[in-house]
């Protein structure tokens, strides 16, 4: 298999948003939409380093802060990244992206069998419908991409006002279980050590739809079970929307794990 590199890239959040705005991609219809930079940063690393180059990738930023850290795996190293980006980047471009303060890392490439790694992952938990799902009020056709914890409140609590909506816990428990579904079969999520520790609903840009869904982050702790397979899962990532800053596994030391509410 090939090597994968860890990379990280400087990027001017301010100018990340004007350079949204100036593709016209902050407004739809001649009414505000809001900075979806999930989008912004899916065309700005294609354009900069060729479709598909770097994924996954997540952006952090500290708050208050006006420089974010752009983090992705790449089959490239960064000598070849940043060779790529000044031959092909627009000056407007090296204006958001800090090409020339890219730094790299190789990424192992033999994990032992039950190793056990924490990690932090933001993913979007959601499920396309294999059928119609519904209420007497609204329908949600085949292969609707909805919410995977509505998808259970609707199946469990058809006709309840209220469902499991005021269940944090519930929630949780769903998103864990949809986790554990797509870390299967290269690693096995550690539930004990593994926390919801941040959700919020967030629309997002697709072209010309803005759907509207859960954007959920994990801590927590996994032990891989296939090496082979979670060297692609890293690569890979996780669930839908791989291409807009969610799914990608970073890794970190295993740790005493966020306490429950």
């Amino acid at each position: 298999m090939s090597s994968l590199f860890l990379i990280r890239m400087p990027i001017a959040m301010d100018r990340l948003a004007r350079w949204a705005g100036e593709r016209g991609w902050i407004r739809h219809r001649g009414h505000a939409t809001g900075f979806d930079e999930g989008r912004a940063l899916h065309h700005l690393v294609d354009e900069v380093f060729g479709p598909g180059e770097l994924r996954p990738f997540r952006l952090l930023v500290a708050p208050r802060r006006r420089v974010g850290s752009l983090y992705g795996y790449c089959e490239s190293d960064g000598e070849v990244l940043r060779e790529k980006g000044h031959i092909q980047a627009l000056p407007e471009h090296l204006s958001v992206l800090k090409i020339d303060r890219l730094e790299a890392k190789a990424m192992p490439t033999e994990w032992a069998e039950g190793r056990r790694i924490g990690f932090d992952l933001r993913v979007r938990p959601v499920r396309r419908l294999k059928t119609e799902l519904g209420t007497d009020k609204e329908r949600f056709r085949k292969g609707a991409e909805l919410d995977a914890f509505l998808i259970e409140a609707l199946r469990q609590h058809f006709g309840d006002r209220n469902g499991m909506a005021g269940d944090a816990r519930a929630r949780e428990t769903v998103y864990l279980d949809w986790l554990a579904e797509r870390l299967t079969p290269a690693a096995e999520l550690d539930r004990k050590d593994t926390r919801l520790v941040h959700f919020q609903r967030s629309r997002v840009s697709r072209g010309k739809a803005g759907p509207e869904g859960p954007d959920a982050t994990f801590h927590g702790t996994l032990k891989v079970n296939e090496p082979e397979r979670f060297i692609k899962l890293l690569a890979r990532g996780v669930g839908r929307h791989r291409a807009y800053g969610y799914g990608m596994l970073l890794l970190r030391p295993v740790s005493r794990p966020t306490p429950r509410r």
